[in-house]
């Protein structure tokens, strides 16, 4: 499939089915093939990917899976031109839509980001099925804006870089379509970023970014995760979360007080108009060895203050003030902790919870105590954005890594699994997209 070449075809079998999509314009139609690929929720039998434009003078065949015939996928394509030059990265893991340009060279050249909150307000957290069907509306002139900011035409992109996981299966397919059909069609290469490795490195979009080595908290509504980066794509898993993140601990106790959604913002705004100490909530894990972090016996605990007060305004500021202060100095501790034990002197903080006014300025002050530095991204870049995403993806592709033509998402996929800079992918046994 592509969305630039005059004479295109992307065929796909499912079951009986016949699907055939001509394309002819950049955007046009595009939506269509997302949408096959939601119906065939995983059952896909075969995709073909013609450029009758090149005559397959170019042309290679790749056969997945031979022996199957539930697997199998032929694909040909013309032969990629692995330039460097400007990324494009796009971002749908989850409830945002982010679209950004990055060059090595010049460094960020434009960026755009929409937000699916209102679409969710209604029901109090996301919906997987609309955030699918929002991205597809998005995308493509979210597209057409961030390169029409750069200043930059869709034949100047020498990359593009998408967010291949973890996040929701539907959205994910969304960007990672998007982006492999504007790759193959422009013959430039592309690659599948891991999300928190996006997040991992959003800092280093700053003017004052870390080098490795480094300590990172990732911490945000699906992670609380202490890691050890010993150089990029070496990481080590140091503390987890057991049940509840952070930012998921913050939208729900949000939620159950009747804050509005997304909940975790509203808290930390009416934390700040209380005085500290009403109520005292523990710091869960902190009164043993180990750098593991758990939310949900602290959640519990909110819930008893809350159904025994009498609901006012006050009693909920105050409890949303105590409440952010446990979180807030639980990670704090952790976070001492594991700068202690691996020697560090660089310590990243990145995620939504990131954001947070107390974390960062708490952060700080341990950081003058204990000798370490602390590296924020900006505001903008703590959630889920495609700045991260084009700069993780321009590193790896200017280290020579990229995919095979495959749409391959990972709703799940550990770190861990992940390979350095200059070596071959990580033979861990855990599947990842790069070849």
């Amino acid at each position: 499939m592509t969305l630039d070449r005059s004479r295109a075809l992307a065929l796909a079998f499912l079951g009986r089915l016949f699907i055939e999509l001509a394309l002819a314009h950049f955007g046009q139609h595009a939506g269509l093939f997302t949408g096959a690929l939601e119906a065939a929720q995983g059952k896909l039998e075969g995709f073909v990917l013609a450029n009758f434009d090149a005559w397959h003078s170019l042309s290679a065949v790749k056969l997945d899976n031979p022996g199957s015939r539930a697997s199998r996928a032929f694909y040909f394509m013309p032969s990629i031109n692995a330039k460097p030059g400007p990324v494009l990265g796009i971002e749908t893991s989850c409830d945002e839509t982010g679209v950004a340009v990055y060059d090595r060279g010049r460094g960020l050249l434009a960026h755009a980001l929409y937000s699916q909150v209102e679409l969710h307000a209604e029901y109090g957290g996301v919906v997987p099925e609309l955030a699918s069907r929002d991205h597809v509306r998005k995308l493509l002139p979210l597209i057409r804006q961030t390169l029409a900011e750069a200043g930059m035409a869709v034949a100047d992109l020498g990359g593009v870089a998408y967010t291949a996981g973890p996040g929701l299966v539907g959205a994910l397919l969304v960007g990672a379509a998007a982006a492999r059909s504007l790759a193959w069609a422009l013959e430039i290469p592309a690659i599948g970023v891991h999300h928190m490795e996006g997040h991992l490195l959003a800092p280093m979009l700053e003017e004052d970014s870390p080098e490795p080595p480094f300590v990172a908290l990732l911490v945000s509504g699906g992670h609380s995760m202490l890691i050890e980066v010993e150089a990029i794509g070496c990481y080590r898993l140091l503390g987890d979360t057991l049940d509840d993140a952070a930012g998921e601990a913050f939208d729900k106790t949000a939620k159950l007080m009747g804050l509005p959604y997304p909940g975790g913002p509203a808290l930390a705004r009416l934390a700040e108009t209380a005085v500290p100490g009403q109520f005292r909530f523990t710091r869960p894990m902190t009164d043993r060895p180990g750098l593991d972090f758990s939310f949900s016996g602290l959640k519990t605990q909110v819930l008893l203050a809350w159904q025994r007060s009498d609901h006012g305004d006050a009693v909920r500021a105050a409890i949303a003030r105590d409440f952010e202060e446990a979180i807030v100095e639980t990670l704090v501790i952790k976070c001492r902790r594991a700068m202690q034990a691996t020697g560090a002197k660089r310590l990243v903080i990145a995620g939504g919870v990131g954001a947070n006014r107390r974390l960062r300025r708490q952060l700080a002050e341990a950081a003058d105590k204990d000798g370490f530095k602390t590296y924020f991204p900006r505001l903008e870049f703590c959630t889920d954005n495609g700045a991260m995403i084009a700069l993780a993806g321009s590193i790896r592709l200017h280290a020579g890594q990229c995919n095979d033509p495959q749409i391959k998402v990972f709703p799940r996929w550990d770190l861990q699994s992940l390979s350095a800079l200059g070596t071959a992918p990580s033979n861990s046994g855990v599947e990842t997209p790069w070849t």
